[in-house]
């Protein structure tokens, strides 16, 4: 309990002390921005992924990825990397390549899906009435998928490419 000793009782100069300390937060902080700013990038990326948080959004987890979970294949190479994402009913299965995305969306529903990457704009991609969606831009770095229908918006959890 600051400012107060053990019986709840105000102690003298608490007040001057608590004047004190938040006088040098202040100088720590400045001295700070001077000294060791936060590079121009890493604000915007910051800036930028508070921008795409989203308070309704559910959580679509991983729940399975090739990388992690499938047996390897003798003499394969260059294989795409498949994951599969679950929001509650709803299933997102994605297939990464060099050459974009290819997913499907189950059960099928009219939705917009945006393929978010960082400080980069996010690529719209439209899901068609079998639930399938394709994008010719491969993500680079991490990324996330969100999923917008009439009814809720569900983003997935952010892997790397």
């Amino acid at each position: 309990m600051t400012g107060q000793d053990g019986h709840g009782t105000p102690q003298e100069g608490s007040g001057e002390r608590e004047f004190e300390d938040a006088l040098l937060e202040e100088e720590l902080r400045q001295a700070a921005v001077v000294l060791d700013p936060v590079p121009d990038a890493l604000r915007r990326l910051a800036v930028d992924a508070y921008a795409l948080h989203d308070l309704d959004a559910r959580i679509a987890e991983l729940t399975f990825d090739s990388l992690m979970d499938a047996l390897p294949v003798r003499g394969v190479t260059d294989v795409p990397r498949m994951l599969t994402f679950r929001a509650g009913e709803v299933t997102v299965d994605v297939e990464v390549t060099d050459d974009g995305l290819i997913g499907q969306v189950l059960p099928p529903r009219p939705a917009d899906i945006e393929v978010l990457g960082g400080p980069q704009t996010a690529t719209r991609v439209t899901v068609d009435t079998l639930g399938r969606f394709t994008s010719d831009t491969p993500p680079s770095g991490p990324f996330a998928l969100r999923l917008r229908t009439d009814a809720e918006v569900i983003v997935t959890e952010w892997l790397r490419a």
